[in-house]
């Protein structure tokens, strides 16, 4: 059987499926025909049905989630690891409402978590996630939420941090941050679905025992190639609710869909979306 994937180019996502895709370890009979894009071009492809399997946002999974169950490997939660807004020249928080905001794009969960806090800030453009921080050093945008790489190279570059989005969701809930899902096609059958997740897992663990054997790729597809970068970016967006979400993480994947459907930020969900034993 031969199943459709995509995912980002990003060291964490990169790393995640690296010793699926290749080979390496046992996909229970699966192969996958894969491909990479920009986190906003795979919430695009899953919003249209597209494709089986995907890495997307936790905001586009809300205008997806009739075709998609969230699988219980491979999404990216965590603390200390949210969205950041940006500046090239100081600006506060409550002044955000009247700023021109550079996005990562419509559907991603950066924006999402930003509309939850700055409902009111309406003057957003959007950009490939690299692209945002020369957006905001140029003066296209006033500020810029960033993620991905550029979390870890912004102050380098000489701009400021005006607001971490991570953290203010942490004090206001005291629950980890969900950023990214993996999702399967509910025409696909639940035993294949359970192959699929427990073969995430597996390569998940694969690439931890044998750090090297994914270095070549991961450095491959990074937009940010340094060293030192792309062991940050794993280190923070891959962790124990990669391998497993648990109930911990459903619950805080629930508690954000509960605030951005009260808010009126996204469409009423299905009432199931976890793929569970």
């Amino acid at each position: 059987m031969k199943l459709t994937l995509g995912f980002s180019p990003c060291p964490n996502d990169t790393w995640i499926f690296e010793a699926m895709v290749h080979g390496r370890i046992d996909t229970e009979g699966i192969e996958y025909d894969w491909s990479l894009g920009d986190v906003e071009e795979l919430n695009q492809r899953a919003v249209n049905s597209s494709v089986d399997i995907t890495k997307m946002s936790f905001h586009a999974y809300a205008y997806a989630a009739q075709d998609y169950i969230i699988l219980d490997s491979g999404s990216a939660l965590g603390r200390n690891n949210g969205p950041i807004v940006v500046s090239r020249t100081k600006i506060y928080p409550d002044e955000l409402n009247e700023a021109v905001i550079a996005i990562p794009g419509k559907y991603t969960t950066a924006n999402l978590l930003f509309s939850i806090f700055w409902p009111q800030a309406v003057k957003k453009r959007e950009y490939l996630f690299s692209d945002i921080p020369e957006a905001v050093l140029s003066g296209e945008a006033d500020a810029g939420l960033i993620i991905h790489e550029t979390r870890f190279t912004y102050k380098s570059l000489g701009l400021l941090e005006v607001a971490d989005t991570g953290e203010l969701w942490e004090k206001m809930t005291a629950m980890p941050v969900p950023l990214g899902c993996i999702v399967i096609h509910r025409k696909i059958s639940e035993d294949i679905a359970h192959k699929v997740s427990r073969t995430i897992r597996r390569s998940i663990e694969y690439a931890n025992a044998h750090p090297g054997a994914s270095y070549e790729f991961i450095k491959k597809n990074a937009s940010e190639i340094n060293e030192d970068v792309m062991k940050q970016h794993i280190s923070l967006f891959v962790n124990n609710y990669s391998l497993t979400l648990g109930k911990s993480g459903r619950t805080a994947i629930e508690k954000l869909y509960s605030f951005a459907t009260e808010k009126k930020i996204i469409p009423q969900l299905p009432e199931c979306i976890f793929l569970i034993r």
